[in-house]
């Protein structure tokens, strides 16, 4: 690792003003910072640490209904949190479904959004990567690649967002606030995060020193918590990214969907919102056909970076699976193994929404 200097600001306004000086780096819980400074591949001259700022550990109800959640909260504490885990189910269990309890007591809503990909090429500063290096290539192109996008890759570019919580989140319309130099700014989620294209460098709109402070939910959200699941497949149960993942939400009045939310992990540099595939399912029964219709428009324009062409069928099989749990119902009390294809529902459906 190398020399850095550390600095702990007394605000948010020292915060960004200290972040304007090049080679500056946000220090949060450090979960994915601290291992890319240990192996080489991040190198910030100087760490502004965010954890003693007031303001960022809250959880709010907001006039209207919307809910604001602090960049510093932890991911545990919002999980945990039986308002939260009610209004929002599918949130809650794709927060659970990530990493390790020690880490999730310690990850922050702020870090998540900002945690870069864990594609091994990136990884290993002896190999090619345009998005470590901009302009030496991408090794993971010609290399083991099983796990990498099958959606919005470039020749540039094939790794994946490794986010289980961003996936939720974007299906859910949410809001990410921006402090910067030039003062706050609001950017859906949706269009926080960037596809690699010619400058996989730039995985975000943040402009160097710009900090995320908060995420916002729409009160609307919340009319999807008697329908919401998130379901992940890994290839251990536990403490493992997605090889792909999927988010639902649906409403549903006399037996049809009276609107539906869809999104899928590990398939890009995003997580993707099908918003095709959600308009497909409006005014349907929520049945088989339906969701494998839904499905297969997610994935239309899905197209193999390398030996992944299975994890094309695999994305169409889990958001198959994930509307057919949220059509079930939104289960009283979280699943043992959240979000885990081994995971039983026990218990009839709780129309307010799980408890955790």
């Amino acid at each position: 690792m190398n020399r850095f200097e550390y600095i702990r600001p007394r605000s948010v306004a020292e915060a960004v003003a200290a972040a304007a000086i090049p080679g500056s780096a946000y220090l949060a819980a450090g979960t994915n910072l601290l291992d890319l400074m240990k192996i080489g591949v991040a190198r910030p001259g100087r760490l502004i640490d965010l954890n003693h700022l007031p303001g960022l550990d809250a959880i709010e109800t907001l006039p209207g209904g919307a809910v604001r959640i602090g960049a510093q909260v932890r991911n545990a504490e919002l999980a945990h949190d039986p308002e939260f885990a009610r209004r929002f189910p599918a949130v809650a269990e794709a927060l659970l479904s990530g990493a390790s309890a020690q880490l999730r007591n310690a990850a922050t809503v702020g870090g998540n959004l900002m945690q870069r990909t864990r594609c091994a090429w990136f990884q290993d500063t002896a190999s090619a990567c345009n998005r470590r290096e901009p302009g030496t290539g991408c090794d993971a192109l010609g290399g083991e690649n099983r796990m990498h996008a099958v959606l919005g890759w470039s020749e540039h570019c094939i790794a994946t967002h490794p986010s289980d919580f961003c996936v939720p989140l974007v299906a859910l319309d949410a809001v990410v606030e921006i402090e910067g130099a030039g003062g706050r700014r609001d950017i859906p989620l949706a269009d926080f995060h960037l596809l690699p294209g010619t400058t996989p460098e730039r995985e975000s709109v943040l402009a160097p020193g710009e900090l995320v402070i908060a995420v916002r939910l729409p009160a609307e959200a919340a009319g999807f918590a008697a329908h919401a699941r998130y379901a992940k497949l890994r290839e251990r149960t536990s403490y493992a990214f997605a090889v792909v993942s999927a988010a639902a939400g649906l409403r549903i009045a006399n037996g049809r969907i009276v609107e539906a939310r869809l999104a899928l992990g590990g398939v890009a540099a995003k997580p993707w919102r099908a918003e095709a595939a959600e308009a497909s399912l409006a005014g349907a029964a929520p049945d088989a056909d339906a969701f494998r219709r839904a499905a297969e428009i997610a994935m239309a324009e899905a197209k193999p970076s390398g030996d992944n062409a299975f994890k094309i069928e695999l994305a169409r099989r889990i958001a198959i699976r994930a509307l057919t749990q949220a059509a079930a119902g939104t289960p009283d009390r979280l699943p043992a193994l959240p979000a885990s294809s081994f995971a039983s529902n026990a218990g009839a459906p709780n129309m307010g929404g799980l408890h955790v």
